[in-house]
């Protein structure tokens, strides 16, 4: 694996997160719903926690920020990405970044935890997961959590295309808020700039090209939070609903059986 140098990947993050919030104007009011949900519900300084599609490790680096006694296990299976993490948080505790694919069966035994673990979260990064596939990364999910575990899920999800006038409105209500946003026309950075960016790298070229194989940007495959709430439903969480919002800005909360 290429290693990088940290100010590289610092600068690479910065723009990473920069897009991201061109995107979700309020991620770090979400990231804060998020701990806060965390602290409130595993019930120990030490938790063991799940960071599902991780990326660059955003969130993990925000939780251990808030709760330093915690063990985070970042999943991704995006190289570059999970390079660019490893350098910026080279030797913090509490941290290990670990490739897997989600959509697999079989990844949580992979992870050959020592104990089960307490939360799970995840942020901007399920929606590329088709609804089969998301039904699988539930139910791994469910089988690595401990009895009463909670799982968030931050990110987009709109109402049902099967509750059509909804829908409608729900799609008006973010086209309105997108052009009040971007009325000057100053639009930050967006997903395929900050890639086209990257290719252009020398110091990444390494990275970017296994990345262009094998992993890569799969768009909203299951946009509708009724999907997600289905998936986890079918693998076992009896609880499961929306416990922050901002539009269709969503943190699902989730909870096994105790």
């Amino acid at each position: 694996m290429s290693l990088l140098a940290r100010e590289v990947a610092d600068t690479w993050i910065t723009r990473w997160d920069a897009q991201q919030e061109g995107y979700v104007p309020d991620r770090e009011e979400r990231f804060t719903a998020m701990i806060d949900a965390v602290e409130a519900a595993v019930g120990r300084p030490d938790p063991l926690v799940l960071d599902l599609g991780c990326g660059p490790g955003s969130l993990a680096g925000r939780l251990l920020d808030r709760i330093p006694g915690a063990t985070v296990v970042a999943i991704d299976t995006d190289p570059l990405l999970m390079s660019l993490g490893r350098a910026v948080h080279a030797g913090r505790d509490g941290l290990v970044f670990t490739e897997l694919d989600l959509r697999e069966p079989g990844w949580a035994a992979r992870l050959r935890l020592d104990r089960q673990a307490d939360a799970a979260v995840s942020t901007t990064a399920l929606h590329w997961i088709s609804g089969d596939e998301l039904r699988v990364t539930y139910g791994e999910l469910a089988r690595v959590l401990r009895p009463g575990g909670l799982f968030l899920n931050g990110d987009n999800m709109s109402v049902d295309d099967t509750a059509p006038g909804l829908a409608a409105l729900d799609l008006a209500l973010r086209e309105r808020h997108r052009a009040r946003r971007f009325a000057g026309g100053d639009r930050p950075e967006d997903w395929e700039q900050w890639w086209r960016a990257v290719a252009a790298d020398p110091a990444l070229a390494a990275l970017n090209t296994p990345r262009e194989e094998t992993a890569g940007h799969h768009g909203s495959e299951s946009r509708h939070l009724s999907a997600h709430v289905a998936a986890l439903r079918a693998a076992g969480f009896t609880e499961a609903g929306t416990l922050w919002q901002n539009g269709d800005n969503r943190l699902l909360a989730a909870l096994l059986p105790s």
